[in-house]
């Protein structure tokens, strides 16, 4: 028997406290690079005392993920507005938004990622040599996440 591990349905709801309070939908993802992507996380740190004995204690580590979506994409505007809103820049005040993302997984499994915040994104469309625009891609970070 095998496993279907299929991305194809994936799909994110976005709550920002103030820019999006009501929650978007995030499902125009690239074709070009990661749509949804989570980097490893350190979770222990180590070391070794005098005499070789090992020892380890755990590390508070938030968790990162990058999403990367199509260029002018209705998903690519919304993304660009939460990223303007909380862009620190003279003569205007970041929304702060607290951020919480539920993604939903073609096989039913749901992940909550809560206390979060964008921390990267392209400010602009750049282009490839291929002739295309590139995808889109913006960062956030989250105090805690959890399945169901």
């Amino acid at each position: 028997m095998s496993t279907d591990i299929s991305g194809f349905g994936l799909e994110l709801q976005l709550k920002a406290s103030n820019t999006f309070p009501s929650g978007i939908t995030l499902t125009q993802f690239a074709d070009d690079a990661d749509p949804f992507d989570a980097p490893s996380i350190q979770i222990m740190d180590k070391g070794m005392g005098l005499n070789g004995d090992l020892v380890t204690w755990g590390v508070a580590t938030p968790t990162t993920i990058t999403l990367a979506v199509i260029p002018d994409s209705d998903d690519d505007r919304n993304l660009e507005i939460l990223f303007e809103n909380n862009r620190v820049k003279k003569g205007a005040k970041s929304a702060r938004d607290v951020i919480d993302l539920t993604a939903s997984y073609p096989g039913g499994k749901v992940v909550n990622l809560t206390g979060g915040s964008i921390t990267d994104g392209i400010p602009l469309n750049s282009a490839a040599s291929a002739g295309r625009l590139k995808s889109k891609t913006y960062a956030f970070v989250f105090e805690s996440n959890s399945r169901s």
